[in-house]
């Protein structure tokens, strides 16, 4: 028998109790401690219409506060129906076919938990957000990465055709893409559209990015294609579509066989979702598309200006055409190790202009890059390979968050100048003959 007042000595949850810290909590930690410019965290600077924030408010005078339908206001319900024709041309039932979650990540928690049996087999793209494969392996799947191509990010298409198994049930796909940034084409959507047809999948989708797109990409959601109305769940997001992230409602849409026993899931994780907030949001879908069409427009102007202090400094830059991220090549930067003498591959250098400098193989990696940046430069980013599942991730890259105040970017540029640029601290030195 334990002594009175010991700790429970039988062991938790495996999968949760083992999880360690994440990089994104280790990155915030610092920022906050140096008081950094953070480009790490993906939320807008910038907040959604005044007109929201108004009915939010007045609806919570204007309303009962009880319990709302597990489902959803109904007039959210419609807006995310006409919403879905309007913007992708998929006819929805918003009396059967829409729910209304806590954001999208509650969304996933309960798709997963109401589509997987444990053994199930899950088709992931790697890199990935970090919820999915968390909420997956605790509904009992197994996931499957598969590695998009740098440095575009492309499908592989014949590596994804090959890990479909007859144990696998679901594909995930996410685009626009977090995060790189990625839009998938029509052609990788008409691929993955044909493997779940043949071999009879599920495809989840989380589009919460769906109206962060530009420089003339266009997002097609993979339940517009033919044969698919009927295999795939859309996940949306009103912290993404309003940069409204704090109030963490999101909807989904999908058949009806698929989202009834997301619904039951749902039902016990959370149950129901604040109805002030979701009138407001269903203001924003019905009367709002203004704000957020221009939600791509604005992001490209504001990735251009953090493109053009990086690409000055030297950085390489991967293509994107979606969300709010940049992903940058930092190898360049990274620190040699010790014991690397003899590799020494030649590239331009940026702090020396105009001519070419010899570095070492690097013994820093992306991490230890972001952390030396936040802490020494004055600028929080996110390591990628924290995004990856599969073995051997890149370490050479880093993610900026650019949905920021444009005092914020430039401000970011002017410390990673004075870190990085010619005569700065962190700026390589060449390696010695």
């Amino acid at each position: 028998m334990p002594p009175d007042g010991a700790a429970p000595a039988k062991p938790l949850n495996e999968l949760f109790s083992s999880l360690p810290t994440t990089i994104f909590e280790v990155m915030s930690k610092l920022a906050m401690e140096h008081q950094s410019v953070n480009l790490g965290q993906g939320f807008p600077d910038a907040e959604g219409p005044e007109s929201m924030k108004k009915i939010a408010s007045a609806a919570m005078y204007d309303f009962h506060n009880q319990y709302p339908s597990l489902l959803g206001v109904p007039e959210l319900r419609q807006a995310v129906a006409k919403h879905s024709e309007r913007e992708q041309g998929i006819p929805v039932d918003w009396a059967t076919e829409t729910l209304v979650t806590v954001g999208a990540t509650e969304g996933l928690a309960s798709a997963f938990l109401g589509l997987i049996n444990p053994g199930d087999e899950v088709i992931m793209f790697d890199p990935m957000y970090d919820s999915y494969t968390s909420m997956a392996k605790r509904s009992g799947a197994t996931i499957k990465p598969v590695r998009l191509r740098l440095p575009d990010f492309s499908v592989p298409l014949d590596e994804l055709a090959a890990a479909v198994g007859p144990a696998t049930k679901m594909i995930m796909i996410n685009t626009p893409h977090n995060p790189s940034g990625k839009v998938f084409t029509l052609p990788e959507l008409e691929a993955i559209a044909a493997l779940c047809i043949k071999h009879d999948l599920i495809a989840l989708c989380d589009e919460v990015y769906e109206h962060l797109v530009f420089r003339g990409a266009k997002h097609v959601s993979l339940r517009s294609l033919p044969g698919m109305e009927e295999r795939c769940v859309r996940l949306g997001s009103a912290g993404k579509t309003f940069s409204f992230t704090a109030w963490k409602v999101g909807w989904m849409s999908g058949p009806a066989r698929l989202l009834n026993p997301i619904i039951k899931a749902h039902q016990f994780l959370v149950f129901t979702v604040p109805s002030s907030l979701q009138r407001a949001v269903a203001h924003g879908l019905d009367s709002e598309a203004e704000f957020y069409h221009s939600l791509g427009p604005s992001l490209e102007a504001k990735r251009q200006l953090l493109e053009a202090q990086l690409e000055g400094l030297g950085f390489e830059l991967l293509p994107a055409h979606g969300a709010y991220f940049l992903v940058a090549d930092v190898s360049k930067f990274l620190r040699p190790g010790e014991d690397d003498v003899g590799f020494a591959p030649s590239f331009p250098s940026s702090c020396a202009p105009g001519r070419t400098t010899k570095f070492l193989r690097p013994g820093e990696d992306d991490v230890g890059f972001a952390k030396r940046l936040t802490v020494e430069g004055g600028v929080t980013t996110i390591p990628i390979s924290g995004f990856y599942v599969g073995p051997s991730p890149p370490t050479h890259l880093v993610r900026f968050c650019y949905c920021k105040e444009d005092a914020k970017l430039k401000a970011a540029g002017e410390r990673l100048r004075a870190y990085l640029g010619p005569g700065g601290k962190g700026c390589p030195e060449p390696a010695s003959a």
